[in-house]
């Protein structure tokens, strides 16, 4: 099982992050926080890095199942989902949250999870 599933597009990368975002919020996500991973990394180290964001993104309802079936999967969260600009154009990604939560005994996790990769997977198909 692949820990996460992924499209290439033809948007920009600026738009991608757009349409992403709003394609989350389709589903009930916001963005909890939003890493710019070349600027960091030349802040940080002084290399360049290609455009390379890491959208945390949340549900809060499922959130709060989830941490009420399971006190610890607070480090599991939030939902993270890429976007990249990559030699043959930008590809969005998300974690497939199945795979990560087979590391937890908790059959309870796993609905929720499922309903968390059905819903992730919608928005990287709708992109």
């Amino acid at each position: 099982m692949s820990y996460y599933f992924s499209k290439k597009t033809t948007l920009g990368f600026e738009e991608a992050i757009e349409k992403v975002t709003e394609a989350l919020k389709s589903e009930g996500f916001g963005i909890l926080t939003e890493i710019d991973v070349k600027e960091t990394l030349k802040k940080k180290l002084d290399v360049d890095f290609r455009p390379y964001r890491i959208l945390g993104a949340c549900n809060p309802p499922f959130a709060y199942k989830a941490l009420q079936a399971e006190d610890k999967v607070g480090i599991m969260l939030p939902c993270n989902v890429i976007v990249q600009e990559k030699e043959e154009g930008v590809e969005i990604a998300a974690v497939d949250p199945v795979a990560s939560m087979q590391a937890i005994d908790n059959p309870k996790l796993g609905e929720i999870a499922d309903e968390i990769r059905k819903r992730l997977h919608r928005v990287i198909d709708s992109l």
